[in-house]
């Protein structure tokens, strides 16, 4: 069976999976490193004492083992790691040197590859002949040629990695995976969720996408701004210092700072003016990303729409659609998102190719 992780800053998702991609359970450890920390997994559902992740991870292994999923059954884990920076841009069988790889990688994900990294090496500890697979956030768009990726910056800050990487690698490299060979040459892809994106996905290769350097860019989101000029955050960082307006820009703007709620269903019901304005800029400025991408594609075959949004609310995709109708009628599908069976299909791909 192959143990599916991804660890966060307080809590660790487990997916479990057979080797036929049958997915056996999954839950999480929550509130890692507070007194609420809780268990959910299969049939188990309980408070638990968590000061840490290999704590938390060796509570998730001995619930598994209670639950008749012993270490011996365990064939392979598979990591979600965020960033993979410019060097990891395929799924890897971990060693030292991929864990120097996402270690050289942190500082442009400080806030996720360290856990990830946290992860990894309990994984050492607990299961130590268990062999470890990473899946990168960011591998997908490496296909993206230099003209799409290149600030137009100084050679200094370009070379200590100032560029743009994209994000939702796993959930668009799922996306493709679900066409098969009647995937649409010129593929228009949104991940819509509390994080938006989109990408541009040619004969199944990212050659564009809206996030950037860091998961803020692009779409209006959740909770992020989207794309803001760069004046602009350095005056927010003027009135309310660094630390304050990277909270404002990633926590308390996109729907929620122009609404007064991430929730896109509350959204919908509400129907005040603020809403409905949160509502009208997420869909317009998610078409207006489209046109640029779909200059990078050079035409368009097919649109897909995937995350909780993407997935659940027909209003949204037709108000986006909407928008799009210059480009003529193409087909629009729905993928359900399962970035975890990516991640552990990513696994088994690899384990296929050592025997």
């Amino acid at each position: 069976m192959i143990l599916v992780v991804n660890a966060g800053s307080s809590s660790i998702k487990v997916a479990l999976f057979k080797r036929d991609l049958t997915e056996v359970m999954d839950g999480q450890v929550s509130g890692i490193g507070g007194a609420l920390a809780h268990l959910k997994l299969g049939a188990e559902d309980r408070d638990i004492a968590a000061p840490d992740h290999d704590t938390a991870l060796a509570v998730i292994l001995a619930s598994l083992t209670a639950q008749g999923i012993t270490h011996e059954r365990l064939t392979a884990v598979a990591h979600r790691v965020v960033h993979g920076g410019t060097s990891l841009v395929d799924p890897a069988l971990i060693t030292d040197q991929v864990i120097e790889g996402i270690k050289a990688a942190t500082p442009l994900a400080p806030l996720h590859n360290p856990n990830n990294l946290a992860g990894i090496r309990a994984l050492q500890n607990l299961a130590p002949g268990v062999p470890q697979y990473a899946s990168f956030g960011t591998a997908f768009h490496a296909t993206q040629p230099d003209v799409a990726t290149i600030y137009a910056l100084p050679k200094e800050p370009r070379a200590a990695g100032i560029r743009r990487y994209g994000f939702h690698g796993l959930s668009y490299a799922w996306i493709v995976t679900q066409f098969g060979d009647k995937l649409p040459s010129k593929l228009l892809a949104f991940h819509l969720g509390s994080g938006a994106s989109l990408c541009a996905i040619k004969d199944g290769k990212s050659v564009a996408t809206s996030m950037g350097y860091s998961p803020l860019d692009g779409l209006t989101m959740g909770t992020r701004s989207g794309a803001i000029d760069g004046m602009g955050v350095l005056r927010l960082a003027e009135m309310y210092g660094a630390d304050q307006a990277a909270h404002m820009l990633n926590k308390d703007s996109g729907l929620k700072g122009l609404g007064g709620s991430n929730d896109m269903r509350l959204l919908l019901a509400a129907d005040t003016p603020e809403a409905n304005f949160a509502v009208e800029h997420f869909c317009y400025w998610a078409a207006r990303h489209a046109g640029s991408a779909l200059v990078a594609l050079g035409g368009l075959d097919g649109v897909a729409f995937t995350g909780g949004i993407g997935e659940n609310s027909a209003p949204i995709r037709k108000r986006i659609m909407s928008h799009l109708t210059l480009f003529g009628d193409v087909p629009v599908h729905v993928v359900k998102a399962d970035e975890e069976r990516q991640i552990a299909t990513d696994a088994l791909t690899l384990m296929n190719g050592a025997t």
